[in-house]
């Protein structure tokens, strides 16, 4: 600290031995031999301060004045913190206050320009207001997904797309890795309504097989309930390949194998509304539809729809197949472990495909829901695709809507959900009417029909 006492020749003195580090006076030298000149704090008058600014100005020396107004320095700062003369204690308390704050460790980091607003600290960012200063400032926390790990930052940064903010937001952590485990308590609720639901439908169709020869069973083409049985049943487990962690294999085949099964059931039930309607059709006298009451006609309609099912899925899976993808974005904290569909307009074909099965069913069953069938077939099949429609609809929008974990969640529940209202609308009713007939008629009535079949062949 150099005293400018009180005169102008004295101050200019005192400056030219602080400039030159020793009582001898040299100009344009400097023998301090340590240390290094960071800033100079102001006189105590406006005209002392005048001489340093003169002096100081030729050396580009920073300069802290209390009382240079409309200054004329280049290097003079702290503007089937100015004040009047009356507040020059409180000043210069304030700069030297800020001038003691910012050494550390006996070396000068920065000298503040201007007292105006506290330090921003890390997690928070610089906002200049309006028609203040730039030494005026508000602090703003960092956005989401963003930090600052220093003060008075300008700016927030983002973190790596693998790594998130702490709550501090002054540091970025790694994310960790997830997807829908099976031991996780979602991956159990799936696991154990698709198993449970594949035996239900197993006992089903044992049940069937058991009383094959029965009317209700016979009613409407048993073959075919056979076979919307065993795909609803491996429908129920193909919801499994959503659940563990995703791979190749996994990715390829979670759509494209539901698709073909589920294609399978609802063509199966296609075809079982097209025989309702037929057999009655053909009653009639004078009907020229007999020839499509060939016992192949169903099974021709089943092939051909899940054939051309079958080359929709071949063709996505030949151009833009699903692949494992780390979803980064979805949640905060994690990377999600997924698949992406590679084609979102291959995906939505095959979905608007068995849509269209699925309304051609319904429309048919509608249609036919009058006719004086015994069983009620026609109305089961309306009830069931009305069920299956209302599923996959609310399905699109919320899939859409969806993020991370949930999206695999709600495709499952779509898939659980359509297959148990085919399951539960057709065929529930019907083992309910075998199951609760006394256990004997039911024995009775099929050894008798199949005597009678037995003796029929014989004759």
């Amino acid at each position: 600290m150099y005293n400018s006492y009180s005169t102008e020749e004295r101050t200019l003195e005192s400056y030219l031995w602080w400039l030159s580090g020793t009582r001898q006076i040299i100009p344009n030298y400097n023998c301090r031999k340590g240390g290094k000149v960071v800033a100079v704090i102001g006189g105590a008058t406006s005209a002392l301060s005048v001489q340093m600014g003169t002096l100081f100005d030729l050396y580009h020396l920073p300069q802290l004045h209390s009382y240079l107004k409309n200054t004329q320095f280049e290097n003079v700062v702290g503007e089937q913190v100015f004040v009047d003369e009356n507040r020059r204690t409180e000043a210069h308390y304030a700069l030297m206050n800020y001038i003691y704050f910012n050494f550390y460790n006996g070396h000068v980091l920065y000298v503040p320009s201007a007292i105006c607003s506290a330090s921003c600290p890390a997690g928070f960012k610089k906002s200049l207001l309006e028609g203040k200063p730039p030494c005026c400032f508000s602090c703003s926390p960092c956005s989401e997904g963003e930090i600052s790990n220093y003060i008075d930052a300008e700016q927030c940064k983002k973190c790596p797309e693998d790594e998130y903010p702490n709550e501090q937001r002054d540091h970025c952590l790694p994310k960790s890795v997830t997807f829908l485990d099976v031991n996780e308590p979602w991956g159990k609720a799936v696991t154990a309504v698709a198993v449970s639901l594949s035996l239900l439908t197993a006992l089903v169709l044992w049940v069937f097989v058991k009383f094959q020869d029965t009317p209700i069973v016979q009613a409407n083409n048993r073959n075919l309930s056979y076979l919307l049985l065993t795909s609803l049943s491996f429908c129920f487990l193909c919801s499994l390949l959503f659940v563990g962690r995703p791979t190749a294999a996994s990715c390829l085949f979670r759509q494209t194998v539901f698709a073909v099964l589920f294609t399978v059931a609802v063509s199966s039930i296609l075809a079982k509304t097209i025989i309702v309607v037929l057999a009655f059709r053909v009653t009639r006298p004078g009907s020229r539809m007999g020839m499509f009451l060939h016992p192949r006609v169903p099974y021709c309609v089943v092939l051909i729809c899940s054939g051309i099912q079958g080359l929709f899925c071949a063709i996505w899976l030949g151009t833009h197949p699903p692949f494992p993808e780390a979803d980064t974005c979805s949640e905060s904290r994690y990377i999600i472990l997924t698949c992406n569909e590679g084609s979102t307009f291959a995906f939505y074909c095959v979905l608007g495909y068995m849509g269209f099965l699925a309304l051609g069913s319904f429309t048919i069953a509608f249609l036919a829901r009058n006719l004086p069938d015994a069983f009620n077939e026609a109305k089961f099949i309306t009830f069931s695709m009305l069920v299956f429609c209302s599923v996959w609809v609310s399905f699109l929008p919320t899939y859409q809507s969806s993020k991370g974990k949930a999206v695999m969640i709600v495709e499952i529940f779509s898939i659980l959900g359509s297959s148990a209202g085919l399951l539960g609308c057709i065929f529930i009713p019907k083992c309910l009417v075998i199951l609760l007939t006394s256990w004997e008629n039911n024995t009775k009535q099929t050894k008798n029909q199949r005597s009678s079949r037995s003796k029929n062949s014989f004759f």
